[in-house]
C-alpha cells in the first residue's frame, strides 16, 4: 500500500508537468488547476480539494522529501496496521491537515502530502505507545524515539516562512487520536477489529465533516 500512495503521488506529479506546470517552480496557477487547497474554492463549490490537495506538490524537492517519508514510515505501518486502517489513517488525516490549514490560512494555496504523512507518524506512535503490540520492548522504544524525533524535527523545521505548520499539526493530531482509539484493538481477532476500526472511523468522518460544515458556515 506504500507503493500504492507513493505511486499515485508520483503520478500525479508527472501529470502535472506533462501538463506544462514548472516541475521546479509551479505557478498558483498550476497548483490550483490540479486541485490544490483554497479557502475560495474549498469552502466554495469544489470541497473535492480538500483531499485532491494531498497529492498535488510545490515541486520536486517537495514531492521528493515527502514521498522519502511516506517510504521510511510506510513500512512500518504496514506491520502494524491492516491495510484498510493504514488507509484511513493516511487519508484522514491528510483531510484534517487541509481542514487546519483552511482554518489558519485560508487565502493560501496549500497542497503536498505532509499532513497525512504526518498522521501516519502519530497514529504509529500512538499505537506503539499504548497498543500490546507483538513487537520486543526493545525494539519498539528505539523506534518510538525515531517517530517523536521526526515529528518534532518537521515542526520545528515547519516554522520556516512558506511551510504551512497549521497543515502538518492537524494532520498529526488526527493520527494521534486515531492511533490512541485504535491501539487498543489492534491485536484483536480480525473480525472485532474490524469493527472497532470502522467505528473510530466513521467517528473520525463525522468529526472532519462537522469541522468542514464549521469551516463553511463561517468562510468569509
Amino acid at each position: 500500500m506504500t507503493h500504492v500512495l507513493a505511486g499515485i503521488n508520483l503520478a500525479v506529479f508527472l501529470l502535472m508537468a506533462v501538463s506544462g506546470v514548472s516541475p521546479l517552480a509551479p505557478t498558483t496557477a498550476g497548483l490550483l488547476r490540479w486541485g490544490a487547497n483554497y479557502g475560495p474554492l474549498s469552502l466554495g463549490a469544489q470541497p473535492w480539494r480538500i483531499l485532491a490537495s494531498n497529492y498535488v506538490h510545490i515541486g520536486i524537492l517537495h514531492i521528493f522529501f515527502n514521498m522519502w517519508c511516506l517510504l521510511s514510515l510506510g513500512k512500518l505501518a504496514e506491520r502494524v496496521f491492516d491495510t484498510w486502517t493504514y488507509v484511513l489513517v493516511y487519508t484522514f488525516s491528510g483531510i484534517a491537515g487541509s481542514l487546519a490549514s483552511l482554518w489558519r490560512h485560508p487565502l493560501v494555496v496549500g497542497a503536498g502530502a505532509s499532513a497525512a504523512i504526518f498522521g501516519l507518524a502519530g497514529g504509529l506512535i500512538a499505537a506503539l505507545y499504548l497498543g500490546k503490540l507483538p513487537f520486543p520492548k526493545a525494539a519498539i522504544r528505539p523506534t518510538l524515539r525515531s517517530l517523536l524525533t521526526f515529528a518534532a524535527y518537521n515542526l520545528f523545521f515547519g516554522l520556516a516562512p512558506g511551510i504551512d505548520n497549521s497543515a502538518h499539526i492537524g494532520g498529526l493530531a488526527a493520527g494521534l487520536a486515531m492511533g490512541a482509539s485504535l491501539a487498543p484493538h489492534l491485536t484483536d481477532n480480525a473480525d472485532d477489529r474490524a469493527r472497532w476500526r470502522n467505528f473510530v472511523l466513521a467517528a473520525m468522518g463525522l468529526l472532519l465533516l462537522a469541522a468542514y460544515s464549521y469551516l463553511r458556515k463561517h468562510a468569509g
